[in-house]
Parts: structure tokens; sequence; C-alpha cells
């Protein structure tokens, strides 16, 4: 009959349609029907350490008529992106707080990969580089990886008095920040087992357990504990910090001191006492080992085993062993020193 719609006509103009609403609803987007200018970074995920410089690569197959450029770093936790850099292929402008630390490659005319010079701890995490050409943008996205060592944190005041955001100011004051859980699963997968369970930056608690036992969350699986979220205000637990390579180096002063002394010490070496997390790097990444307990800038009394042995710790596992917190006034320690390079 006239004006009726025939089935080879439906099928024409309507199941394209379809096909495309069915793969959007599944969350996977039909293919993109004009040109890519972005090529696919070979790897996803760059590997670096604290005070290097790294580049993380965005490469144009070939170039739009007019484009920008526009890095990005995708905070955790935050539904939001801090910009970093706008680029036209000729001129760039920095902003937030990389500051004059990036700076364009700029290998080759198709070339907008981003360079971060003296890579510091808050730089980890996911970056965007995407291309905006005035019809369809288009982005490339990037993971930091920082190599180091993540370590737990109390004051001398006992376990479980921080909220999270002070865990996270403790963490910077031993020369850390809050570890991420990525960054906690991987500690865990090298050795770390720890029954208190502690702040991340995501604002979730975790530990990490590698001998399931009673007291310690019960005798289930091996894995990384989770009280979930918690009130970042009001919840109190212990803090997982996490440190990379050090610009200086750490070295021990023998001896039997107070802590004042051994502030002292230190200075007269033209250092200063360490922090926790100059102990930890140190023994990380200089595989410094020393069977003696030594004064840190906290008041706690610590020493780095890389090889363990009979009376040394008592413990079979390489690691930074703790005295706790003594008296200040305690003449029996020797002392960590920290010096800049």
């Amino acid at each position: 009959m006239p004006g009726l719609l025939t089935l080879p006509v439906f099928c024409h103009f309507f199941l394209p349609w379809v096909f495309i609403i069915f793969q959007n609803a599944l969350g996977n987007p039909a293919p993109h029907p004009g040109p890519h200018y972005l090529l696919p970074p070979i790897h996803e995920v760059i590997h670096s350490q604290r005070w290097a410089t790294v580049t993380l690569p965005c490469v144009l197959g070939a170039p739009p008529p007019s484009y920008k450029v526009r890095w990005s770093k995708v905070e955790p936790g935050e539904l939001r992106e801090t910009l970093i850099l706008i680029t036209n292929g000729l001129q760039a402008r920095g902003y937030g707080p990389l500051g004059d630390r990036a700076r364009m490659r700029r290998g080759h005319r198709l070339d907008a990969s981003l360079v971060i010079a003296g890579v510091r701890l808050e730089d980890e995490g996911r970056y965007r580089c995407e291309l905006i050409n005035g019809i369809e943008d288009e982005s490339v996205a990037l993971t930091l990886r920082l190599e180091g060592v993540v370590f737990p944190y109390q004051p001398s005041r006992g376990r479980y008095q921080f909220n999270y955001f002070e865990a996270k100011q403790a963490c910077e004051e031993q020369d850390g920040r809050l570890a991420t859980y990525g960054q906690l699963y991987q500690a865990w997968t090298e050795g770390l087992d720890w029954c208190n369970a502690g702040w991340l930056l995501e604002g979730s608690v975790r530990y990490p357990v590698l001998t399931a036992r009673a007291p310690c969350g019960g005798r289930g699986r091996p894995g990384i504990r989770s009280y979930g979220p918690r009130d970042r205000k009001r919840d109190r637990y212990d803090a997982f910090c996490f440190t990379s390579a050090l610009a200086g180096q750490v070295f021990f002063v023998a001896g039997r001191l107070t802590l004042s002394e051994a502030h002292a010490a230190c200075r007269r070496r033209g250092a200063v006492v360490a922090k926790v997390g100059h102990l930890y790097a140190a023994w990380k990444f200089s595989g410094l080992d020393q069977c003696d307990g030594g004064w840190l800038a906290d008041g706690s009394v610590r020493f780095p085993i890389t090889t363990p042995r009979p009376r040394c710790g008592g413990l079979p596992d390489p690691g930074v062993r703790s005295f706790g917190f003594p008296r200040p006034q305690q003449a029996a320690y020797g002392t960590y020193c920290y010096a800049e390079k």
C-alpha cells in the first residue's frame, strides 16, 4: 500500500541507528567515523623515581589544520582534572602546580610529549593528553608511577591517633605522602605485613596481611583488608606513607646520645637528623644496612637491615626495625643523619 514503510526501507534507514544505540548501551561506542590524529602510546605506564626527569609521550600521526594540545592531571579520588599545559604546536603555556618544571619535548613537529623535571612524590598519577581541533576532540591517558617504598607510621602517642588530614600531614613531615591503594598493594606483594589499619590517599582505610592470623582480621586468605571509606574528620587510624629516591644521603653516627645531642652531632657534620622517610628510602634504594639503633627527627629510634642475621633485630626478613619512642633524655643510641648532595 502507498505510504507504508516496507521492510527493506526500514532496515536501510533504522537498523544502523539501532546498532549504534545498542553499542552505546553496552559501553562500547561505535567506531569513530573521522580521522584519528593521536597515536596510541606504546606503554601506558611510565616508571620513574623522585627527582628524575621523565617524559610522558604523546605523538600525532598527522596534524589537523588547526589544533591545540591540552595536558592535564586526573586527581585521585576527585572528579576533576588539573590543567598543566596548553600548546598550539608553536607556543606553550604552563598552568598549575607543576609550573616551569613542565615543558614540551618538541622532538619533531608532531611531538606533543610532556617533560616533567625534578619529579616529586605528588606528581605520580594519571595524565591526559587531549587534542582539541574544534570538531572531534580525542585524548590518550598515561600513568606516571614512581618507584618507592611504603611504610606504616604512627606517632609517639600510640596507634590510631590520626584523622585523615593529620595522617596526610604526618607523612609529609616524614618526607613522604599518603600512599595510594596501588602503592600499598605493590608493597604487600613485596612482603609488607602489618596488622594496624592506616589511611590511604583516596580516603580509605586498609592494612596488608601476608600471614593470616586470629589477632589480625582472622584466619582467612592473605590480602589487603579493608575498612572501606571512613569519616575523614572523625575516624582515627594510623597512616601508610610512601616515599621515593633521595636527593642526598643518610649516614650513621655512633655514640650514646640524647635526642638533642643527636641533632648537634648531625649539625657538626653539615647535616640534619634524618626523617623516617629518609631512612626507609636509604634502605630501599641505597641498601643501607646498620645493626645499631639511631635517633630520627620524630624522636623514634630505628635501624635498617638489608641482610637479616642473628642478634640484629630477630626477624628473618629485611626491613626497618623500630625501638619505638624512648625518652629524649635517654643517652643510649647513635643517630642517623641526612645530608643533601
